[in-house]
């Protein structure tokens, strides 16, 4: 049976890339994170885990031997691949996994029924993930959705694993691709905003770190400002945007340019190019299968 605390549970991470490291980050913040119950594996960089254990305290696997052993203690398994190398490494996992153990991807676009066709189980307990860059500093958006075999306790065990990092959203697998669009890929939308805030700055004449500073903390007050006065976006804007005021004349400009209309066609064009990139996945492992 699967330990049911972050305190108490085995977690084996089988990949060790950034989004790895996010999470043990987070874990091993948390005062009931327990460092010695986490161990990396990866295909061949041990040099990779060494760092790793050096800077968070957790143990690594680095002969077959040892790496058997992770797998087969473990609690919980992140299957933590690079998405052109999941299903190999998913196939080659397979044979060592146990019937109670929770195995969670962080693998964008592989479905859970793909995962339950590579391994060749359908009562395995899945939680496939869709979290994003900034669970790296804890403060992630990630959407979990549940294979039908989850236990109540395996379910509150992985949204506390991706709450270390940041708020967890629980959400039908469906969803997901537009869980990617909006929280996934959204940080690069809210980048590419402050390029084009910086680049005006620097041509009205603001040196280019002034611009950059003043950008920057105009991104974290305003989504700080929705966080705390729990009031709706829409509702901030119209407090601040006088009649033919300054900022009357700015959003003006942007609906001149469609800009709402391209943020949301934005979404919903990486929530569909989410579900194109999945179903290429799932063709691949039906070859895979095959053979």
């Amino acid at each position: 049976m699967t330990k049911s605390s972050l305190s108490s549970a085995s977690i084996t991470f089988v990949g060790a890339g950034s989004m790895a490291e996010a999470i043990v980050r987070g874990l091993t913040s948390q005062q009931d994170g327990n460092p010695s119950r986490i161990t990396m594996i990866n295909r061949s960089n041990q040099e990779r885990l060494m760092e790793l254990h050096e800077r968070y305290g957790v143990s690594c696997a680095a002969d077959d031997a040892a790496k058997a052993a992770a797998i087969a203690q473990a609690d919980v398994i992140v299957a933590a691949f690079k998405p052109k190398d999941a299903i190999e490494g998913l196939k080659a996992l397979a044979p060592q996994l146990t019937s109670g153990q929770l195995l969670v991807s962080v693998i964008a676009g592989l479905s859970i029924s793909t995962i339950e066709a590579v391994i060749g189980v359908s009562g395995q307990p899945i939680v496939r993930t869709m979290p994003n860059t900034s669970s790296s500093i804890g403060l992630g958006a990630t959407g979990l959705s549940f294979s039908a075999a989850v236990s109540a306790e395996q379910r509150q065990l992985a949204i506390d694993i991706f709450a270390s990092t940041g708020i967890v959203s629980v959400v039908e697998e469906s969803k997901l691709d537009i869980v990617t669009g909006v929280s996934g890929s959204g940080p690069a939308y809210i980048y590419y905003m402050m390029e084009a805030m910086i680049e005006g700055g620097i041509r009205g004449g603001l040196s280019p770190e002034a611009a950059r500073e003043l950008t920057v903390q105009t991104v974290l007050g305003a989504a700080k400002m929705v966080e705390l006065t729990g009031e709706e976006p829409a509702e901030l804007r119209r407090k601040v945007t006088s009649p033919n005021g300054t900022t009357q004349a700015a959003i003006e400009t942007l609906d001149h340019h469609d800009f709402a209309v391209g943020v949301t066609q934005a979404v919903l064009r990486c929530a569909e190019r989410a579900a194109e990139l999945g179903d290429a996945i799932t063709s691949q492992a039906a070859t895979v299968q095959s053979k």
